[in-house]
This record gives structure tokens, sequence and C-alpha cells, in this order.
């Protein structure tokens, strides 16, 4: 289901420097977002034992879980994307020619990228208009901007990604053998 075409998965696809770039920067973005899971499980772990054994939570537990995870899951979705990972459905693109799944593929790319461009400038808008608001956490009065200014590099990210892939599939497309179907 995550491949459209038959052969070479696009985690082993021949990118060109820049698309290896990207991927070595996507995957160090989505290892960061898994350590930052990993630290919001051992902490909400903490304080979850803390509040049932000596009433002694976290302070601000649910606050930074909040905030964190936000950042941690926008971190994803470039590598996603880069992998061929998102969500095809391919029934009815199963006996298309292999150069015309590439264009297909090129249009969702297309959408991915503008998806991705829209929510960083969206989201960049919406912290600063919070940080123009001043508003703060309740417990640990963090500035409440910061979560989301935070998860604005990952979509960047992934308007990078659905980019290089408009012009990974657009290219594949101009290779893929006319004749031969998946």
């Amino acid at each position: 289901m995550q491949e459209p075409i038959p052969g070479v998965p696009l985690e082993q696809a021949p990118f060109g420097p820049l698309g290896r770039q990207l991927l070595a920067v996507c995957k160090a973005a989505s290892v960061l977002g898994s350590a930052v899971f990993v630290l919001l499980v051992i902490m909400s772990i903490v304080s979850i034992v803390g509040r049932k054994l000596w009433s002694a939570p976290v302070p601000g537990d649910v606050e930074l879980l909040q905030v964190c995870s936000a950042f941690a899951a926008s971190t994803f979705f470039a590598y996603c994307h880069l992998n061929g990972g998102d969500v095809k459905v391919d029934f009815f693109t199963a006996h298309l020619r292999a150069a015309r799944v590439h264009l297909l593929d090129a249009g969702g790319s297309l959408l991915v990228g503008l998806f991705g461009a829209l929510l960083a400038w969206r989201t960049a808008a919406g912290a600063l208009g919070v940080r123009e608001a001043a508003e703060t956490t309740m417990i640990l009065d963090l500035p409440l901007w910061w979560g989301q200014i935070a998860m604005v590099p990952g979509f960047v990210l992934l308007a990078l990604a659905g980019f290089y892939m408009v012009a990974w599939h657009l290219g594949q497309s101009r290779v893929a053998p006319v004749g031969v179907q998946p």
C-alpha cells in the first residue's frame, strides 16, 4: 500500500544530493520528536506514580505534555512523506502505467507541499498573535507561543518534502517505461 510502483521503495530511491540532505534533516527531526515523546512518557509515568504514592505529581505535567507533544508530532510528517508512508488508496491506480501513477503522486505531493506551507504560515501567525497577547500556562507560567512556534519548522519541512517529491515524481514519470504496467 505504501509503494505505488513495485520495485525500489522511496527510502532507497535514488534521490539527488538535495533530496538526500532533505531526507537526513527530516530523519533527524523525527528522531528529535521521538526523543521528546519518550521524555514526555517518562515524565508522565513519574508524575502518575508520584501522584498516587506520595501525592507529589510533577508540577505542570499536563502543560508540558500539551506544549511539547504538538511540537513532537509536527516533526514526523515530512519524513513520512519522503518515505512514501502516506496513506494511499491504490485501488484506482493499480492498473495504470507507472508514468501515470507518478504524475498522480506528483499532484498529491503538490497538495502536501501547499498544505505544509499553509500550516507553517498560519501556525507562525497564530503564535505571534498569542505572543502579543502574552498568554502563559497557568502553573509553570510558560509563554504559550513557544509551543506553537516550535511546530513551524516541522511544517516547513513538510512543505519542502512535498515540493521535493513533486519534482522527484515528475522526473520519474519521464523515465518510467511507457508500455509497462505496475
